[in-house]
């Protein structure tokens, strides 16, 4: 009896397995666009995501589809050369070609290289050491001038520290009985807010309103770094750096933090998102290098990171907010102003493209928008990849 129940037993898990195969093979073919090539042979410049994006109706699930391959050893280790096959049976396999290059990546790195070395997000940053002064006393210094430190203390000579600067504060508000709203606060060299009249109005709006404003983080760019060759010795009260980068001018206000070895990912596996937020909690915070609106292969802040389980590789959808408006076929004669569920209807909402998360903080990650129909700008909403309104 023992023996008949055992050999049942296996026989109900090899019954299992097989369905389970079947179950993921036929789930995977639903995901290949129906135009797929037979076969395409990897080249120089591909990322996965694009080349998922060829044969794949869903880019962002190219690693579970390829997972569900076992002649696949590694989905995350695609070269130059390799032939993906699609021809048999849509099931997707892979033969090594030459390999004479390193694997490609979901993204090109050249993309978000300088934002994963030279951005960073601090909550506070009131208490850093700070450039007081420059050589000759200038308004900037430049590689190969010293800039004049206080707040470093007991600094050895020989070490090196990074050049900081402000770039913006990000915040949200939650408007009473309404919507939240994302905003930003540039910041001089030095920190301090610069605060134009839209920007003042805003805010007292905000606040008159009953808002809660919760600050997210303050975003710092990397300027400089230099060799600390004199401390603060003899009765000094600066210390002296010694500016050896090119890349921007140092001016009076830049922060100084020690150079230290950051980590960051080079390889990133696209997947949903690992929790649902509630609508209108994930926003763009700002498009990198623009004013409001960016496109594919820019980089943008997110109102959200590590805090609300965000890691890097989520891929979300980004919408443009349904308008409120007026109907005017039922209300002819009423006017922008009207206000009440009587006389306003809301939207849809309206696709705009994906963006994949590469950098993540606390409160904020900063993703590359992975591709279009339309710009995307500050204050879009995002979802999950799959939403459909």
């Amino acid at each position: 009896m023992a023996a008949m129940f055992k050999r049942l037993s296996q026989g109900l898990r090899t019954a299992f397995v097989v369905a389970a195969l079947t179950v993921t093979s036929y789930a995977a073919a639903q995901q290949f666009r129906g135009d797929h090539p037979d076969t395409y042979v990897v080249v120089r410049g591909d990322t996965l995501w694009d080349i998922a994006g060829r044969f794949l109706k869903r880019p962002w699930l190219w690693p579970e589809i390829w997972q569900a391959n076992p002649q696949i050893r590694n989905p995350h280790l695609i070269y130059p050369g390799d032939v993906i096959s699609l021809a048999y049976l849509d099931r997707l396999g892979m033969q090594p070609g030459p390999r004479t290059g390193s694997p490609i990546n979901a993204i090109p790195l050249s993309d978000v290289e300088r934002f994963l070395k030279d951005l960073r997000i601090y909550d506070r940053i009131d208490t850093m050491p700070y450039v007081v002064g420059l050589e000759e006393d200038r308004l900037r210094a430049i590689r190969g001038q010293v800039a004049y430190i206080r707040g470093l203390g007991t600094a050895n000579v020989g070490q090196r520290f990074a050049v900081m600067r402000p770039v913006q504060t990000y915040r949200m508000g939650q408007r009473r009985a309404c919507c939240k709203l994302v905003r930003k606060d540039d910041l001089d060299n030095a920190g301090r807010v610069t605060i134009d009249q839209y920007d003042k109005i805003w805010t007292e709006m905000m606040l008159a309103e009953g808002a809660r404003m919760e600050k997210l983080g303050i975003e710092m760019r990397k300027v400089n770094a230099g060799v600390v060759t004199r401390g603060e010795v003899g009765g000094l009260e600066a210390s002296t750096l010694l500016l050896d980068d090119p890349t921007f001018e140092v001016r009076i206000g830049d922060k100084i933090i020690p150079v230290e070895s950051v980590p960051y990912d080079l390889q990133f596996f696209p997947h949903p998102p690992k929790t649902q937020q509630p609508y209108e909690e994930l926003q763009i915070l700002s498009v990198a290098d623009m004013l409001t609106t960016g496109g594919p292969r820019d980089v943008v802040a997110i109102s959200g990171g590590a805090r609300e389980g965000i890691d890097n590789g989520t891929v979300f959808s980004i919408w443009r907010q349904g308008s409120n408006v007026v109907d005017k076929i039922q209300y002819p004669e009423r006017t922008e102003d009207l206000v009440g569920s009587g006389g306003r209807i809301r939207l849809p909402d309206e696709f705009a493209g994906h963006v994949m998360v590469f950098r993540t903080f606390d409160k904020i990650s900063y993703g590359l928008v992975m591709e279009s129909i339309k710009p995307s700008r500050v204050g879009y909403e995002l979802k999950h990849p799959d939403a459909a309104y």
